[in-house]
């Protein structure tokens, strides 16, 4: 083969796509790791068959039991759904509160030391680890039952989703009026609140409408441990197999979590065109 043909080989060589690499000893360790796990874990849900199709039969039994939805306890269940919707919004206004100052001690450029940069971001990462639903079990031995224990639980749960994000969105942010306004004399808290938190309004806004989207749906699932809300009505209902009554909860639900869901992607919709 000649000089210019092997050049010509060569080049085509070099344009081809990368090919995917040799898994590592350690690559084909994890994989097998999660294989097993993945096997024991369908052998632990004694997955078959026959319990789909006896779950798909029961699931038939229920709506047909469900139909036509019970209305008799409308206004128990309005009442209760404006008590959760109550619960998710109170309890996200303070998360979102409280977290703006773990959101300023969490990043590096806004923090006042890194010691203290360090207990804020390990605070707010126990408050994301620990579920609501735990949250709720505790506000309810701490509180006693009732919305107040719902409260307390999206508000420590909102904390550590809303922390998070405003402070991976404040370090993001543009250093060049910061530091304009510092070298015209301006401290440190006079910077923050003219330059960085104007810079992150729109996307605080928006996370923090998510934030109520995720805690509409989570105080529902509070009430079945004691927190109030709807969640109580649901439970009652299914205990007592009035599944007509749970089905008018459960449309009530849906009503209320797509309306604010669409109101939340409305007003994110209006943020970003401006």
């Amino acid at each position: 083969m000649s000089v210019s043909r092997l050049t010509e080989v060569h080049k085509n060589e070099k344009n081809l796509p990368k090919r995917l690499p040799r898994p590592s000893i350690s690559l084909w360790l994890a994989l097998l790791t999660f294989l097993i796990l993945f096997v024991h874990g369908l052998y632990g849900a004694e997955v078959s068959l026959h319990r789909l199709g006896q779950g798909m039969l029961n699931v038939g039994i229920f709506t047909a039991e469900a139909f036509p939805p019970d209305l008799d306890r409308w206004p128990f269940i309005a009442n209760a759904m404006l008590e959760t919707f109550q619960m998710a919004l109170v309890g996200v206004v303070f998360g979102v509160v409280f977290s703006l100052p773990f959101a300023l001690a969490c990043a590096p450029n806004t923090t006042p030391h890194n010691l203290i940069r360090f207990i804020a971001v390990n605070l707010v990462a126990v408050f994301r680890t620990i579920p609501d639903l735990v949250w709720a079990l505790i506000f309810v031995v701490a509180v006693g039952l009732g919305p107040l224990a719902g409260i307390l639980a999206i508000m420590m749960d909102t904390i550590g989703f809303c922390a998070r994000f405003f402070a991976e969105r404040i370090e993001e942010t543009d250093p060049r009026p910061a530091q304009a306004l510092t070298a015209s004399g301006c401290g440190k808290t006079a910077v923050i609140f003219a330059s960085i938190i104007p810079e992150c309004m729109a996307s605080f806004i928006a996370t923090s409408l998510y934030s109520v989207e995720k805690a509409v749906r989570s105080a529902v699932v509070l009430g079945l441990v004691g927190a109030g809300g709807i969640g109580v009505e649901l439970s009652a209902a299914m205990n007592l197999f009035r599944y007509d009554q749970a089905l008018t909860i459960i449309l009530t639900i849906l009503a209320v979590v797509i309306a604010v869901e669409q109101l939340s992607g409305w007003i994110r919709s209006r943020l970003i065109s401006r």
